[in-house]
């Protein structure tokens, strides 16, 4: 397995909340999520929740085999509470929060497990593509961003609705007919998509943060296909260099209303076997 890794944070300087790390025959990415100008009662802040939930879920998943991914996040996420749950009030409704991609290798299938709007991308040797992505915070989201998208990005009467719709959003989260997502609340895993795929079927696994999905899901500029004909020939910098260039270009919004002109990006590209579309070469890894 050749891994190569590239991250950004929104703007230069900001802090990235992304993370992303592999260990041998597993990966994990998280994308870290608060709600903007509000308290989260805790005194870490997002970045330290996801890396340090990003950390202990990659040491879990690879020291324990034989338990499932979603155990191994749920155990994950109690030993991030017991770190802080003194010192921090975790009953704050926009306490840190963050997506969750994992994978491991186990007796000749590649384990996954999603939880939240970041995606897994897989090059099948058939020619075929899978994107897992869980929809659920997509749906809810559309059901209540109207007013924020009809406004000027950046704007200060955007940055209000966007707030709005964001404390709308935390009341939908980890309920049922809302979203699921790693929080305070171990529960969570139980509710993320999980399954298997046979290892020999695959070439590449590759891991994004919906900051570095935007080509596809956002702008419907590209395809998940045209997406790992990039990550083959040039690697993931120049995917997230592709989002950064579309982003600089409608920063207003206009075309494509967002909540965040730019957001942090993370690719995770793993390529499994040489020489099958998509993967002309192996990229280094970068970070």
């Amino acid at each position: 397995m050749n891994i190569a890794l590239a991250s950004l944070p929104a703007e230069p300087g900001r802090e990235n909340e992304d993370f992303a790390a592999a260990a041998a025959g597993a990966a994990v990415l998280l994308d870290g999520a608060g709600v903007a100008g509000a308290e989260t009662g805790c005194t870490h802040g997002i970045a330290w929740f996801s890396s340090t939930l990003g950390g202990l879920l990659l040491s879990t998943i690879t020291a324990h085999p034989a338990r499932s991914l979603a155990d191994c996040l749920a155990d994950s996420i109690r030993a991030v509470r017991s770190l802080h749950e003194d010192s921090c009030d975790l009953s704050y409704r926009a306490s840190p929060t963050s997506t969750v991609v994992a994978v491991r290798v186990s007796a000749g299938a590649l384990e996954y497990l999603v939880l939240g709007d970041s995606t897994l991308l897989l090059a099948h040797q058939d020619g075929k593509t899978t994107a897992v992505t869980d929809q659920r915070l997509d749906e809810v989201g559309k059901r209540l961003r109207g007013p924020v998208d009809e406004l000027l990005t950046g704007s200060p009467e955007h940055a209000a609705a966007l707030a709005e719709y964001r404390d709308s959003l935390t009341g939908l989260r980890n309920r049922p007919g809302g979203f699921w997502i790693a929080g305070p609340d171990p529960q969570a895993a139980e509710h993320a998509l999980t399954g298997a795929f046979p290892l020999a079927s695959l070439e590449s696994v590759t891991l994004l943060s919906d900051g570095a999905t935007r080509l596809v899901e956002l702008f419907e500029l590209s395809t998940w296909e045209q997406t790992l004909d990039v990550l083959g020939s040039s690697g993931p910098d120049e995917l997230i260099r592709r989002v950064r260039e579309v982003e600089a270009s409608d920063s207003g919004g206009r075309r494509w209303p967002r909540g965040k002109a730019q957001d942090d990006a993370t690719v995770l590209h793993c390529v499994l076997r040489l020489g099958g579309r998509g993967v002309k070469a192996v990229p280094r890894a970068s970070g």
